[in-house]
């Protein structure tokens, strides 16, 4: 659906959407990053691109840190992927040397524009209130990498192939 350094920038986001208190609370990028168990450097990268484009506001020095430059709720995922990732454009259909949308659609097209349909409209429809809402009103914190969980569960991610 997306790449690593998206993941990382929702990464971020929810977690400055999980402390918003009207932007009062602002946290650092190495505290953003440890407590999502994610790479610093990566994250001060990210965390400079979202207050270039207005997402977060940040402040220097003693008591600074960032905060989400707006509430949660006027947050969409879309704004974050649009800032990492780049329109695919391809008109190649992956069945195989076709142009899509052009003669017979192949055994695949209407379910893949149904899905990248479906990925477009959460995205545009999905707020960072969620994390806020999970967090502040429901209680619920993500599990530490240290804690390993008692079974796997069904993940957003595709299937890894597992070598025999």
């Amino acid at each position: 659906m997306y790449g690593k350094q998206t993941e990382r920038a929702i990464g971020a986001m929810s977690r400055l959407a999980e402390v918003w208190d009207g932007g009062k609370t602002r946290l650092s990028a190495f505290e953003i990053a440890d407590q999502r168990g994610l790479p610093r450097p990566m994250i001060a990268k990210i965390l400079t691109a979202l207050s270039q484009a207005h997402l977060v506001a940040g402040s220097p020095g003693p008591g600074g840190g960032y905060a989400l430059a707006r509430p949660p709720s006027e947050i969409t995922l879309r704004e974050v992927y649009e800032l990492f990732e780049r329109e695919d454009r391809s008109s190649t259909c992956p069945f195989g040397g076709g142009v899509c949308g052009v003669g017979e659609p192949c055994a695949l097209h209407d379910r893949l524009v149904d899905m990248q349909r479906q990925i477009a409209a959460f995205l545009k429809e999905t707020t960072f209130e969620n994390f806020r809402v999970a967090s502040q009103e429901k209680g619920l914190k993500p599990t530490p990498l240290s804690i390993s969980a008692p079974g796997p569960r069904e993940s957003y991610r595709a299937v890894e192939r597992r070598r025999k």
